[in-house]
Formats: structure tokens, sequence, C-alpha cells
């Protein structure tokens, strides 16, 4: 066999090879991009619902597709989403935070365009009518050193029937009395199950807060927790860091 021809399958080779890894990376973008796609949670907001450190998988088919499904942030002009749905009441929903949409933040979905929302001493009411709401003991809320802190523990039902636990770390939040917000079309009241360490459709998006949520930016369904890992133990030497897994808590459903 001459040089040349040897030459020519080294080549026919590497093409093959390089077209092959091209393709699984396109297969892996499409189902990220299409499919489902993991996130991980910086903050203690959406506790005890979610944990610092959970790593959520959220599916992007329930609510169809806009630029703010893609794996990557891309600037694209406003199209609205295609074979959009709405949320229903109770989702939890990942979304690019609209002050900065590098960023992408996870929430509850409770007012939909509408809908009248408001808080009154600490308590939801949602066209006029307040959800329901009972005690169920009391907590630890982490923050991301690890510190925790005591916190009454609510489970509140919002009107079709879904029920979800909440936290509350004082009798009286800064955000616990907000007018009464018409939601807008196309838009979403969010807020955290932390109710008060959350900035969400409560504060505005000037003030380092989610304001009124635009469809458009939702990303997917939050549908299960697939793994856990405590942050705090970064603290600790290496040789520990294992114990930081929270096995019980991998491959759970998020309700």
């Amino acid at each position: 066999m001459s040089e040349t021809t040897r030459t020519s399958k080294r080549a026919r080779g590497w093409r093959r090879s390089l077209t092959e890894i091209a393709a699984a990376v396109l297969v892996v973008m499409l189902a990220k991009g299409a499919l489902a796609e993991p996130f991980y949670v910086p903050s203690g907001s959406m506790e005890p619902t979610l944990l610092i450190g959970d790593a959520l998988l959220a599916s992007k088919y329930p609510y169809g597709y806009s630029a703010a499904s893609l794996p990557v942030n891309v600037a694209l002009p406003s199209t609205g989403r295609m074979f959009g749905t709405l949320p229903d009441r109770g989702d939890v929903v990942v979304f690019r935070w609209p002050g900065d949409t590098a960023q992408v933040w996870v929430k509850r979905v409770v007012g939909l365009p509408g809908d009248h929302v408001q808080m009154r001493d600490g308590r939801l009411w949602i066209n006029g009518q307040p959800v329901g709401l009972r005690a169920d003991g009391t907590g630890q809320a982490e923050d991301d050193s690890g510190h925790g802190r005591p916190a009454v523990r609510y489970v509140e039902t919002l009107p079709g029937g879904r029920a979800h636990p909440l936290f509350k770390l004082r009798q009286y939040g800064f955000l616990d009395n907000t007018p009464d917000v018409t939601v807008p079309p196309g838009h979403l009241f969010v807020m955290g199950d932390n109710r008060d360490d959350s900035a969400d459709s409560r504060v505005p998006v000037a003030d380092g807060g989610v304001g009124l949520l635009p469809v458009e930016n939702l990303v997917g369904r939050v549908d299960a927790i697939v793994g856990s890992w405590d942050f705090a133990v970064r603290k600790q030497p290496v040789w520990t860091w294992l114990s930081g897994l929270r096995i019980a808590r991998s491959f759970t459903a998020v309700h």
C-alpha cells in the first residue's frame, strides 16, 4: 500500500471520527434544548421544597419553546412561544431572570394571567380569597454557608387543590403585605416557598426581584431532583466531602 493511500485512509478516519463527535454533541444539545436540562439550586429561596445543592431536571416540552429554551443564552427578538401552554398554579418552574437572561432562577407559579394576587399579613390571597394555610410544625432553613435558622413550616393549598410546604422565618416579614396586583396577559406571578427569603414577583426587577414574569422567559417545569449535595461541606476537609451527598433526595419528584 502506498504512502498516499495510507494518508488518505487516515484522513478519512479522522473525518469520520470528527463527524461522529459532532453528531453526538448535536444530539446532546438538541435533547437539552427540546426535552430536559439539568440545573442546580444555588439559594434557599425555595426551601423546604428545594435545598441548596439540589440538582434538578427541568422538562421543556410542557410549556412549549422560546429562545429561553435554548441550552445557551442567546439574545433573539421576541417571538413568543411555539406550542405554548400556560403552567398550572403550583408548578415549580425554571426561567431566565428578566433582569439578566444569563441567570436561571427557580420559583413556584401562584398567579396566572388575569388573577388578582396579594399578600395580607403573611397570607397569600388570590382573586379576593385567602388560600388554604395550615401549620405543619417547624424546620431549619439553611443558607449557602451551611448555617441553619429556625423556621415555622406551613402547608399552603392553592386554588385547584395543589398543596405544598413553605417556610416563614419571621412573624412579620418585609413582604407580608403587598398591593393587589392583576397579572397581565403573557405574564405569571411566581413566589419562593421560603417566603421571607425570596426575591420573587413581590419585588420589582429594578430592586433585584422577578417582578411579573413574562411567559416567554420560561425554560421548563421542574419534575424531579436527580441528586443533591450539601454545599456547606466545602468548608470541611476534602476527604469528608462525600458526607455531603443527600442520597435520599436523589430521583425524587418535585410537587
